[in-house]
Formats: structure tokens, sequence, C-alpha cells
């Protein structure tokens, strides 16, 4: 299937990491997602009900990332995708997660990773 769903840039403040400043301090993340689904009922009706609500995915996305503390982004993805796909009638999400902040000296650039997943 062709039609995506996406939501780019859902950001929140948490304290994941591995070092205690990342534990202590934390960090900005910003997170990418993809829902892959059919978007034609809602072309046609022009409703809400037809359509996934992207405003429901970024308060599903807060949550998990807010809610409880992990070492690895991989993890943190993976949490995501996992509820993403348990929540909405994707038959793919693919994820990325960004440290925006993170505060780790000598650091240069954003770490981030991505996970594909599908029913």
């Amino acid at each position: 299937m062709a039609d995506r769903l996406l939501l780019e840039d859902v950001r929140f403040y948490a304290r994941h990491g591995l070092t205690k400043a990342e534990q202590v301090v934390g960090a900005w993340f910003s997170v990418d997602v993809e829902l892959a689904l059919d978007l034609t009922p809602a072309m046609v009706s022009d409703q809400v009900g037809a359509t996934v609500d992207y405003g429901a995915v970024a308060r599903r996305v807060v949550e998990v990332g807010t809610k409880n503390r992990v070492n690895l982004i991989e993890r943190l993805a993976g949490l995501m995708v996992e509820a993403l796909l348990a929540d909405f009638p994707a038959t793919s999400v693919r994820v990325r997660v960004r440290k925006l902040t993170p505060p780790l000296e000598g650091l240069v650039g954003t770490p981030s990773v991505e996970l594909v997943r599908s029913r």
C-alpha cells in the first residue's frame, strides 16, 4: 500500500540514557512517525472518523516517551512501534527517535534510530 500518514517532530523532554547526566539532566527528544494505511475512506468522506487522528498518534508517542525511563533509544523506539501497532489500524509503522540535546561531553551530532515493523 502506498498511502502513508506522517507525523513529524513530536517533541518531549525525558531522562532516557545510560549516563548519570542523561538520567538526571535529561534531554529533548524528537519523534517522526509514519503509518501505512488506506487513506481512501478519508479522502472520499472528508471525515476524521475515516482516518487515524494524528493528534491521538502524537499523544500516544508522548505518553510512551515520558512514562518509563529506558537506557537506549532503540528500546524507546521499540516501545513506540509496539504501542502504535496495537492502538492504530496501520499495516506497518516507522518510528524515528532523535535525542536532540544529549548531555554528553564531546558529542557532535544528533543520535537517532529508526525502526520499521509490520503486522
